[in-house]
């Protein structure tokens, strides 16, 4: 039966209390090339050692690759199609000796880890007409499409990157994100709720000026209290505004000037023309629009004072800080 191939001692495989021993036979297949594992344990011997012409079992020399028992399940495959894909002959890639039904690719081997929403997917999603051998890894190979049709931004009109990772994430498509620190603009406060219209409503994307007066200049020219634009301001808008709220802007004052966030002139001014009633000209002042600073109150205060003169700049000169003494 064995064509002497397999030695004279029988006890190798056949045990006493049954010749056909089958747990026998099976310990004696691990010490061979080929360990017998999941659904192969179950395998009838002459699935895989077939008969020869003479009705002999074939052991010695039998191929251990996949392909050798399992071509006819390969080229009949059609979802995927392995014969007109190309596939690797190599079974093990992707079926397993448990159940051979379910298959499973390793994508990460493949320089695709699959991830999020594309764990989901459909092979032919991606793979269409059975082409995988090839298929284009770059976002843009599938989604050209969603590129092209959107309008909010437009993104081929605006000569958007390809790189649909820059804004998107495999979790979901949409909402899109994009990190506009990578732009040199990064989001703060206010401008991180802003729609992108608000900014870019004119369609430029790339080159956008980051100046911020290149989007509040009708909020500079509006503006009363004080006039910016009759005091000639500068234009650097961070200079007294934050990105926190557009109202409510601070002016230094109190280091390089007049402390009047903070000592005795705390809360005694309602608004900058208080004190500047030039509008045109903020290097022009005066103390004299508050009550207490009446020119007869003063002149006694100050009686006998050296170099005394009713003038607001003579009172800076001498009260710096804005206290008396």
């Amino acid at each position: 039966m064995h064509l002497g191939e397999l030695g004279a001692d029988c006890a190798r495989c056949h045990g006493t209390r049954s010749f056909l021993d089958r747990a026998a036979m099976l310990r004696a297949h691990q010490t061979t090339r080929f360990p017998l594992e999941g659904s192969h344990l179950a395998a009838d011997c002459q699935a895989c050692h077939a008969r020869t012409a003479q009705g002999q079992l074939q052991f010695v020399n039998r191929p251990t690759a996949c392909a050798a028992c399992h071509f006819d399940a390969y080229q009949r495959a059609r979802n995927p199609d392995h014969a007109a894909s190309d596939f690797p002959l190599d079974c093990a890639q992707c079926h397993a000796a448990t159940l051979w039904d379910r298959a499973r690719f390793n994508h990460q081997t493949a320089g695709f880890p699959l991830t999020g929403a594309h764990r989901a997917l459909a092979c032919d999603q991606c793979h269409q007409n059975q082409r995988f051998t090839g298929t284009a890894a770059t976002c843009v190979g599938c989604h050209q499409a969603d590129y092209d049709g959107t309008t909010s931004p437009a993104h081929a009109a605006s000569q958007f990157s390809t790189d649909c990772s820059a804004c998107h994430t495999t979790v979901a498509w949409s909402p899109a994100a994009f990190d506009h620190a990578r732009a040199g603009f990064p989001l703060t406060g206010a401008h991180r709720t802003a729609a992108c219209s608000a900014c870019h409503g004119d369609g430029v994307y790339r080159g956008k000026a980051t100046a911020c007066y290149s989007c509040h200049q009708a909020d500079y020219t509006r503006a009363a209290n004080p006039p910016h634009q009759a005091s000639q301001f500068p234009t650097d808008c961070a200079a007294c505004h934050t990105t926190a709220a557009w109202d409510g802007a601070r002016f230094d004052h109190d280091t390089p000037y007049f402390p009047i966030y903070s000592g005795k002139h705390r809360g005694k001014w309602a608004s900058c023309a208080t004190c500047h009633t030039v509008p045109s000209d903020y290097s022009q002042f005066t103390c004299f629009q508050c009550h207490e600073h009446s020119q007869i109150k003063m002149d006694d205060k100050h009686r006998g004072k050296a170099g005394y003169r009713y003038d607001s700049r003579e009172c800076l000169r001498c009260h710096p800080d804005g206290r008396g003494g």
